[in-house]
């Protein structure tokens, strides 16, 4: 799972929709940081246009798997093209079908304040 977050996160980076297009479920839904609410194809869409960061890095991964359900949380740092640092936090839902796992569910939540994470992290995590 942590190698299938990490593929995700490189997709985005890249551009590439393809990977989305096999790896998101038929009613994968993402909810983006402002709140609004994008189905696969807006999804793809969005992919498409490129990143709205220059850089991202993963920080933290947690990996739940309940099932045939796995949570993944995550923090990454960014940058954006202005050059300035945000962090990020996420969290996705994967549903198993037979051997293959989709993402049915993507929730991001961005901040410029770099503080959260210090302390917070070191509660959230352990």
């Amino acid at each position: 799972m942590e190698q299938l977050n990490k593929e995700y996160v490189e997709a985005y980076l890249s551009a590439d929709v393809g990977w989305y297009e096999k790896h998101l479920a038929d009613d994968f839904v993402c909810i983006e940081s402002d709140g609004s609410l994008l189905n696969k194809a807006q999804f793809l869409s969005k992919t498409a246009n490129g990143p709205d960061v220059a850089d991202y890095k993963l920080q933290k991964v947690n990996v739940r798997i309940y099932g045939a359900v796995a949570l993944v949380q995550a923090t990454g740092l960014f940058t954006r093209k202005d050059e300035s640092l945000g962090v990020s936090r996420y969290t996705d839902v994967y549903a198993q079908t037979g051997e293959e796992w989709k993402a049915v569910s993507a929730q991001i939540t961005r901040t410029s304040q770099l503080d959260v994470l210090e302390d917070q992290e070191t509660r959230f995590w352990t």
